[in-house]
């Protein structure tokens, strides 16, 4: 595989709150995965398409305050079952 595009942006995601004994993955709070515009390794696959639309908002050029969020580029989201709760951070590396 030849990757010739450079991304502008990376993502921090983060366990924010949430119990691996109710989580079909076992996350719980503290744990932690990042990525570019790949799937994160381990993360869970039902939650992707959430992921992925949140990651293409600030690919995009927007920004996460028309989400709720207070922040341009930081939120919270819950996972597709509603057990963890998820915290995403976008950072422009072109800055």
């Amino acid at each position: 595989m030849n990757k010739w595009i450079q991304e502008d942006w990376t993502f921090e995601i983060a366990v924010k709150k949430g119990q691996a004994k109710d989580c079909r993955m076992g996350f719980e709070e503290g744990d932690t995965f990042s990525c570019q515009y790949e799937c994160p390794t381990g993360f869970c696959p039902k939650t992707i398409p959430v992921l992925y639309t949140l990651c293409e908002i600030v690919r995009c050029g927007g920004n996460y305050r028309l989400k709720g969020s207070r922040d341009e580029y930081e939120i919270d989201f819950p996972c597709a079952d509603g057990c963890i709760q998820f915290h995403l951070k976008a950072q422009n590396l072109a800055k």
